[in-house]
């Protein structure tokens, strides 16, 4: 059984483990870019500057991937 079999839809997250759960968001490094250009999941920063630490919300997550899906039109 993996952590997101047994997780809660507001566990708290940090990039390293979005990274490992999450292999379609990218690395952390990724993560990091995104937050910079505005884009991607989002997330808490528990303090201003580069001490803040960043925490991602496990139903944020889920609810910008599901915001990211594409569904085929079917060809009628």
């Amino acid at each position: 059984m993996s952590d997101r079999d047994t997780a809660q839809p507001d566990d708290f997250l940090t990039p390293k483990q979005v990274a490992a759960e999450y292999p379609a968001l990218g690395s952390t490094q990724t993560l990091a870019q995104r937050r910079w250009m505005g884009q991607g999941p989002d997330y808490i920063k528990t303090s201003p500057g580069r001490a803040g630490r960043i925490l991602y919300r496990r139903s944020a997550i889920e609810r910008w991937l599901e915001n990211c899906t594409v569904s085929p039109r079917s060809a009628v």
